[in-house]
């Protein structure tokens, strides 16, 4: 675990080796997710499709999408 300060700019910066281990370089685009008193920095993905890609493959299970799709014909 790290800290960091906030500057008077509110920036913070991320140390070297952290930005190493990630691939994050400068320029690089994230996001920032408040939760409660925590902050989540993601990667912002270059095509959120991409991204969501297959997330609810296994929400419904296959009966459901196997009387969804036979009640298509």
């Amino acid at each position: 675990m790290r800290e960091v300060k906030l500057s008077t700019k509110n920036q913070i910066v991320i140390a070297r080796d952290i930005r190493e281990a990630l691939g994050i370089k400068a320029g690089d685009r994230l996001l920032v997710v408040p939760r409660g008193n925590t902050v989540i920095l993601l990667r912002k993905p270059k095509k959120y499709s991409n991204a969501i890609a297959g997330m609810a493959r296994d929400l419904y299970g296959s009966t459901y999408l196997g009387e969804e799709r036979e009640s298509w014909q």
